[in-house]
């Protein structure tokens, strides 16, 4: 006896279905767990964790911070490259910060919490706070020398032509002395908080400033990476660390620096990407090497 047609091709799409649930959710998923755990492929599928004194203290595929509990760098570790995921290199929360060149204009609100930092004063900030910590001019173009972005907002008498009527450092709230006195003629006044000066016609002007055009902090030590989770620093960043790291564990900088080459991984394929350090390989390195002072 022959089924219905209707039944006959419901019965073929539900045998259809268990065959590929059994292929691509058990069989294919299985068959990959066990190349996995091939040799040369089972450290990097468990995670790449590296243990420190029979410790897991982290992953070589994920950056972490070098950091007190105050946040503060401690000074002895090569530090890490800026993290925009989540609290910092958390896995979870894998994000880039989304904002991008035109970020130059801060949120200054009477509510802190309300405020919020534009990009180029972020980038400002950890080039100074980067420069001190290593004992290097930390200055960059568009940078204010307390470290915000170098923005006034112009006022002119025809909207984006005529005189100048006003002008306001946005980026420096009251009662803080703006970068610069004066603007064509006109004094520069500090940002007031809670004021929109660029709703309000106030035309976004960048001034550069006498920094030099080529700052001696790298740039991925101002910016975060597109995940958050870099584990590696360019090999400029981690020059710049070389002698703050040796000094603090009386160290040879010679020696540091032949532990930062070996750490050192060149390019994929020997063209692709940049050549980066692993921070957390280098640090144990280091730790198991040099004892802190």
């Amino acid at each position: 006896m022959r089924l219905p047609t209707w039944i006959a091709q419901h019965l073929a799409a539900l045998r259809a279905v268990l065959v590929f649930t059994v292929l691509l959710g058990l069989v294919y998923p299985l068959a990959l767990v066990a190349v996995g755990q091939l040799p040369g492929l089972n450290h990097k599928t468990d995670g790449s964790l590296i243990s420190s004194g029979g410790t897991t203290v982290g992953s070589a595929l994920i950056g972490q911070s070098f950091t007190d509990a105050d946040g503060n760098p401690v000074a002895r570790y090569f530090q890490s490259r800026p993290s925009a995921a989540g609290d910092g290199y958390d896995p979870t929360s894998t994000s880039a910060s989304n904002l991008g060149p035109e970020s130059v204009v801060d949120t200054l609100a009477t509510d802190p919490e309300e405020s919020s930092e534009s990009l180029l004063t972020q980038v400002c900030g950890r080039s100074k706070e980067v420069g001190e910590l290593n004992g290097v001019d930390g200055r960059r173009p568009f940078c204010t020398d307390d470290g915000v972005g170098a923005v006034l907002a112009v006022f002119r008498a025809d909207g984006l032509t005529g005189p100048v009527t006003r002008v306001v450092s946005v980026n420096q709230a009251a009662p803080a002395t703006p970068f610069v006195a004066s603007y064509e003629g006109v004094t520069v006044e500090p940002a007031q908080p809670g004021e929109d000066y660029v709703a309000a016609g106030g035309v976004v002007t960048p001034i550069r400033g006498d920094a030099p055009a080529d700052p001696a902090v790298p740039a991925d030590a101002v910016t975060a990476s597109a995940s958050g989770l870099d584990p590696q620093i360019s090999p400029a960043y981690a020059e710049l660390q070389v002698n703050r790291v040796a000094r603090e564990r009386g160290a040879d900088p010679a020696a540091v620096r032949k532990q930062v080459k070996e750490h050192t991984t060149g390019r994929g394929l020997g063209f692709m990407g940049e050549p980066g350090v692993n921070v957390l390989e280098l640090n144990i390195a280091l730790d198991k090497r040099f004892a802190a002072r």
